[in-house]
Formats: C-alpha cells, sequence, structure tokens
C-alpha cells in the first residue's frame, strides 16, 4: 500500500482533556475551519473547564472518570465506547493527562495525535519546562505528533521553539509554550483532515515526503 493510498478523509473529530481546555478552545476559535468537526469532547475530571468551553460551543461532551475503573484498560475500553459513538477519523489529545493502554492506541492507529510540550524526543513525560530550564536548555517548545505505544515517543509532525530566558520560571515558560501549542496544534490538524498528513508503516509523512525526527521544518 502506498503513503497516498495510506491517508483518509477526516470528518468527525474527538477531543480529549483533562483540564484547562485552551487547547481546545484554540480549535473551536479556529477560522478558516480545521477541515473536519469536532463532534465531541471527553474528559476523564468532571471538574475540567474545557467542559464548559464544549458546552458554550454546543458540543457533546462526556465524562469517563478513570477513578471509577480498576484498572487502565477497563477505563480505556469504557474510553472507546463513547467515543465510537461518533465515528470518528480523528481523535485528539488535548491535555488529556492519562497513559493509554496498547489497546487503546491500537484501536486508534494512524488517527490518534497528541500535543506535548517539549521538543521530542527532549522531555517526555511531565514537568517538561522545569527539566528545560534546570537543564540550562537555550530553547524549549513543543511538538504534535502521531499517538504510539511509546510514551510520548510517536512520530514528531510539527514542531515550535521559543527561547528559555536566563530569569524564566516553570510557569512563564509554559506561558510562552502555550502561545506556539496554540498555534501548530490548529494547524496539524488540518494537514490530517486535507490528507496531507499521515502515518505509514509507523514514520510520519507530510505530502508523501517522509517527515525527519523533529518533523517539518522551514526556514
Amino acid at each position: 500500500m502506498s503513503v497516498a493510498q495510506a491517508s483518509r478523509t477526516t470528518n468527525n473529530i474527538v477531543v480529549l482533556i483533562s483540564g484547562n481546555g485552551s487547547n481546545l478552545q484554540a480549535l473551536l476559535d479556529q477560522s478558516p475551519p480545521l477541515g473536519g468537526e469536532i463532534v465531541a469532547v471527553v474528559s476523564n475530571n468532571a471538574n475540567a473547564y474545557g467542559l464548559t468551553r464544549a458546552q458554550d460551543a454546543g458540543i457533546a461532551s462526556h465524562v469517563v472518570d478513570h477513578k471509577d475503573f480498576s484498572d487502565r484498560l477497563s477505563f480505556d475500553k469504557a474510553l472507546m465506547a463513547i467515543i465510537d459513538q461518533y465515528e470518528p477519523n480523528l481523535v485528539v489529545l488535548a491535555g488529556f493527562m492519562r497513559i493509554l493502554t496498547p489497546e487503546f492506541v491500537q484501536h486508534y492507529q494512524h488517527c490518534l495525535l497528541n500535543i506535548h510540550p517539549s521538543l521530542l524526543p527532549r522531555y517526555q513525560g511531565l514537568h517538561t519546562h522545569q527539566q528545560a530550564i534546570d537543564a540550562g536548555d537555550a530553547e524549549h517548545g513543543c511538538s504534535v505528533h502521531f499517538v504510539t505505544d511509546h510514551l510520548d515517543g510517536g512520530p514528531v509532525i510539527l514542531q515550535a521553539q521559543v527561547p528559555v530566558f536566563e530569569d524564566d520560571d516553570a510557569a512563564g515558560l509554559a506561558e510562552r509554550v502555550q502561545v506556539q501549542e496554540h498555534a501548530i496544534y490548529p494547524l496539524t490538524i488540518r494537514w490530517f483532515c486535507e490528507g496531507r498528513v499521515v502515518l505509514y508503516q509507523g514514520k510520519a509523512y507530510l505530502d508523501g515526503a517522509l517527515l525527519p525526527e523533529q518533523g517539518y521544518a522551514q526556514e
């Protein structure tokens, strides 16, 4: 099968959140639109403000509380049952603070995206901003990537960089990175919806060209 054959037309988008939902809001505010419709928002946290954002936008919202389940797989199966009601072509992780099981990832193979607040492969996991400061990095940023079984290890599609200043703290650096998150996540999702970016044989392609480790880059 060719890379072109691996692409798919995207219509329905389901967004998973755990908290404030600022990236969700960035997607909702897009003009022109994403090329697909956000049809549902699902959270593992009933108090997530992102649920209010979804309701204000007239989008169906659901809560699947992970604390109600004895193990990760049971939670993920309940989550999949909700998501699959909407027949999504794309599932977007937008601050969804749960480690997904291989079964979940396999179920949505090729159509599961995440944004991570670091320049992957640096600083997988949590507390990325403080890690960048502690390491004395001159630059930090965020990465949009396909989700695989490896935590924050799927192939990168697009990154954005920000400078790290001597007087930065984690909160200030996080705010600077978040501005870039709100720019590159909608762009990447639009590429996916247009069939321009695909996951094929474990690698990310844009317009049929294999992307490098850090994803698409243009001077």
